[in-house]
């Protein structure tokens, strides 16, 4: 691979995924050009808002391209497409012998030199320590002045960051949380690709470098692989209430959400609203402010409805709640495994 992407595609792979899928693949040029692809075979077709939610991820991890490219000597020129994508094309494409069915491509990067500043290298050393955290939290409430950054962030990108620390309304939306995972599992197509990324070991989770561990869900791996393939005995007494009771444990604790409102009808909204969501997830990392998405209640329409009306979100004029989380603070969570970066490069220059 050429320099200076060697360096930057090693950091740039840190970026978080849904269910740590790790989807965008990049193809080097040559040494300050690269074309971005989504794999569609990494995507989450089969939920709710799945398809737009892989724009969402591209543009997470632009932003996070961008932290890295600084502290690299270099800023990033994007020309994106936008182009909606077509899931489609995996099938059309299963017996075509095209390598590249499973790619859509997102558009092309290119670096500009720039000197790196101490701010750029501390603005990397956040984006690498960045976690998911599925820790239970200590209950304090986060600092007002973190609470407007964020909401700064937003604003300037054109979305409103909002947050209750309401018991009452956090712990009913908590709630539809918890049951938002059992019902969606009870759909089949959904079932199934979530199943395709639990990781049930600590030596499965290292060896495939993707997907969900039952180490950073904080459940024992022989619960999980038992719950989630027997999930009929859910609702009977038991066995479903030992792996309620050891999901919920992880929630103890959640004393405030936050969620953001805006645009969410093209591509482009998608891209632009993940990189808005980075931004400040890297903000909340550097004020020591730990995070976990609620993704599930937000692709899950009936339990979407449920937090609109709870939590009093008005999505007309194309608007729309599109990510909801508890933040706060917790312990550090385990490590998530990613995939070395020559998984997330493919062809071009060497």
């Amino acid at each position: 691979m050429a320099s200076p992407w060697t360096g930057i595609i090693e950091d740039a792979r840190h970026y978080p995924s849904p269910h740590n899928s790790q989807p965008i693949v990049v193809r080097v040029e040559d040494d300050r050009t690269a074309t971005v692809f989504y794999d569609l075979r990494r995507g989450l077709p089969a939920e709710s808002f799945g398809i737009p939610f892989g724009h969402v991820c591209a543009g997470v991890f632009l932003a996070g391209l961008d932290v890295v490219a600084r502290a690299h000597g270099f800023t990033v020129q994007e020309r994106l497409d936008h182009a909606e994508m077509d899931f489609g094309r995996l099938d059309a494409g299963a017996g075509s012998g095209a390598a590249d069915d499973h790619l859509h491509r997102l558009g092309t990067v290119a670096l500009r030199p720039r000197a790196a500043t101490a701010d750029d290298r501390e603005a990397l050393a956040r984006f690498l320590a960045r976690r998911t955290s599925r820790r239970p939290y200590d209950a304090t409430l986060v600092d007002e002045s973190a609470i407007r950054a964020a909401a700064a962030i937003a604003s300037a990108a054109g979305h409103r960051f909002r947050t209750t620390a309401d018991r009452a309304v956090v712990d009913e939306i908590v709630r539809v949380n918890q049951e938002t995972l059992f019902d969606d599992l009870q759909h089949d197509a959904v079932h199934d690709e979530i199943l395709h990324w639990l990781r049930f070991s600590k030596r499965q989770a290292a060896e495939s470098g993707d997907g969900l561990s039952a180490e950073t869900m904080l459940m024992p791996g022989p619960v999980l692989r038992f719950a989630m393939e027997h999930r009929g005995l859910w609702e009977a007494p038991g066995v479903g209430g030992v792996f309620k009771r050891v999901y919920l444990s992880t929630m103890r604790g959640v004393r405030q959400l936050g969620w953001l409102e805006g645009p969410f009808s093209s591509p482009a909204d998608h891209v632009e609203a993940g990189r808005t969501f980075m931004r400040i997830w890297l903000e909340l990392t550097a004020r020591g402010v730990a995070l976990h998405p609620f993704g599930t209640v937000i692709t899950n329409p009936r339990s979407h409805a449920a937090f609109v009306e709870r939590a009093g979100v008005d999505e007309s004029d194309g608007r729309m709640a599109w990510m909801l989380f508890r933040f706060g603070h917790s312990a550090p969570p385990p490590l998530a495994h990613r995939r070395p970066a020559a998984a997330m490069t493919i062809g071009g220059a060497r």
